[in-house]
């Protein structure tokens, strides 16, 4: 196994941390950029712009279980994450030849639904190589890099922006793609352990599984249930809050728009950074849940004090809080998934499905936030989203276990098997 070869593991750790870095910037697109670009340079009102992201989530959505799946069927992880970077960058790069509300449309859907596959591809190569014991730290250290190359980005999109307008996020995005190419293809294949990658040979499960369960797990395992309820409601509000900041600072100031987005970026992807590795360090010992739900309470917090002001300096400091709940969020999210499908095979499914949810929370978000925007003001749009955030903790708080492995079972005996965590 990966395991046996220590420098081996350490190359595979380094080529990890990079693909992570230029990773950041691919994965997600234009992301708001997208809402500013729209906004500013082709004037698009926004329930348009919101009606627009919907469309292109809904792909995502139809693609994410299907592209867990395939994380956890293929043995070709590294060549699946190339293909998506590539198809990423293309899609984005063709908006500002096909500017149409159609072209616009089936590019970001074609982004959207590539996209999909590094989530469960990231944590399960870092399952494959690094173990259930070492997942959590490893997690925290993915998204400690995911962040700093966030904000890298975000700084060098707000700097060159200033100077040369919006379109150079295009540009950009190509660059981090090229890198991102090579990073993954410098982590060594024989590294990875692929049974391993998809939850199967826990070590220190009851009894070891040689097949993946069926895949029936994901939805009887009421936990997991329960888990994608609340991470639904995480996003339906968390999705849009970003994109509806990026409009009121556009529409302040159409020539900084992108340089005060690329700054509320910067300043949460700072955030988050400290609060993944808080993650990655303490939450075996804290307690998964407790970061979950204070990933949960911060929401309805952040959407109230949108509404206080609309300075620059206010909104791009009360974005700080989305580098707390995204940062916890980002890194304890697999970590829970992985709690739940121990020595199933079926973890990176079982993330794809949970991400469906997710976007589907997010699909809601922006069209949402767009029409309520459109019909009552911006601050009507924020308190929605908060009041919505404010019911996923509550269900957090009172339905959702405690999913720690140590907490699934009584100290000193064995784990038990999925399907009896999936009968809790």
């Amino acid at each position: 196994m990966s395991s046996q070869d220590p420098d081996q593991t350490r190359r595979a750790g380094r080529a990890l941390d990079a693909a992570n870095f230029f990773l950041a910037d691919v994965r997600d697109g234009l992301g708001p950029y997208l809402a500013v670009y729209l906004l500013t340079e082709q004037r698009w009102d926004e329930a348009r712009i919101g009606l627009v992201m919907s469309i292109a989530t809904i792909a995502g959505i139809v693609a994410q279980t299907p592209a867990g799946a395939l994380v956890d069927a293929t043995r070709a992880k590294r060549l699946v994450m190339v293909i998506a970077a590539i198809m990423v960058t293309l899609a984005s790069l063709s908006l500002p030849f096909f500017p149409g509300f159609l072209p616009v449309a089936i590019s970001q859907g074609i982004a959207q639904a590539a996209a999909v596959i590094f989530p469960p591809a990231i944590a399960a190569v870092s399952l494959g190589i690094f173990g259930h014991a070492a997942f959590t730290r490893r997690i925290g250290r993915n998204e400690t890099f995911n962040h700093a190359g966030n904000a890298v980005a975000a700084g060098l999109a707000g700097i060159f922006a200033y100077w040369f307008g919006p379109t150079v996020v295009f540009y950009l995005l190509a660059a981090m793609a090229i890198a991102s190419l090579v990073s993954i293809l410098a982590i060594p294949a024989r590294a990875i352990d692929h049974d391993r990658a998809r939850g199967l040979h826990d070590a220190d499960a009851e009894t070891q599984r040689d097949t993946p369960s069926g895949l029936a797990v994901l939805l009887t395992c009421r936990p997991l249930l329960v888990f994608a309820i609340c991470v639904l409601l995480f996003h339906l509000p968390n999705a849009a809050m970003l994109p509806l900041v990026g409009q009121k600072l556009a529409l302040r100031d159409k020539n900084m728009g992108t340089s005060l987005m690329s700054a509320c970026i910067v300043a949460a992807q700072l955030v988050m950074v400290p609060f993944a590795m808080l993650v990655g360090a303490k939450a075996d010992s804290w307690g998964h849940k407790r970061f979950f739900l204070a990933a949960l309470l911060i929401l309805p917090v952040r959407a109230a004090l949108y509404t206080l002001s609309d300075n620059p300096f206010w909104l791009v400091g009360v974005q700080l809080l989305d580098g707390v709940g995204a940062g916890i969020f980002g890194a304890i999210f697999p970590v829970i998934v992985a709690d739940l499908m121990r020595n199933t095979g079926r973890f990176n499914v079982a993330q794809g499905a949970v991400i469906t949810a997710q976007g589907i929370g997010a699909a809601l978000s922006t069209t949402l936030a767009g029409f309520v925007a459109v019909g009552a003001g911006y601050s009507a749009a924020f308190i929605t989203l908060g009041a919505v955030a404010a019911i996923g903790a509550l269900i957090c708080l009172l339905a959702l276990p405690e999913t720690r492995h140590g907490a699934l079972r009584p100290r000193g005996k064995t784990a038990p098997p999925a399907s009896a965590i999936a009968a809790d």
